[in-house]
């Protein structure tokens, strides 16, 4: 592979939570944990939330029980998945997760269940 890929991290971020705001901090924090890792296989890697949550705050939401909220994680989450080559599914029971996995398999993209499974890159020399 010469290519970087740019993959997104799916994984709990709501579920699980009761809108527990601490529980969503660290459902985010090991969404981005992969972030390093993926890096150091020579790739890049986005979460969904980085870029719903400046959409969510211009449309006037504060928090995750915004409606704000509702009208536009999944949709930025749906635009970012068609840029993006490949997603990393985590562990963890998510609605979202689930919905994202759907959509990538529409999309014919790479789905990878592991970091072991993400190749790493071999730049052209």
């Amino acid at each position: 592979m010469s290519k970087s890929l740019l993959i997104l991290i799916s994984g709990p971020y709501m579920s699980g939570t009761n809108g527990d705001e601490d529980a969503i901090a660290k459902n985010l924090k090991t969404m981005e944990d992969y972030a390093l890792p993926i890096f150091q296989k020579g790739h890049i890697a986005v979460v969904g939330e980085w870029l719903a949550w400046p959409v969510i705050r211009q449309a006037g939401g504060d928090s995750h029980s915004s409606e704000q909220f509702a009208e536009y994680q999944y949709p930025v989450a749906h635009r970012l998945l068609e840029k993006c080559d490949a997603v990393l599914r985590i562990p963890g029971e998510s609605r979202g997760a689930d919905l994202e996995m759907g959509k990538a398999k529409e999309m014919g993209k790479n789905i990878f269940y592991s970091l072991e499974e993400i190749p790493v890159l071999t730049p052209d020399l």
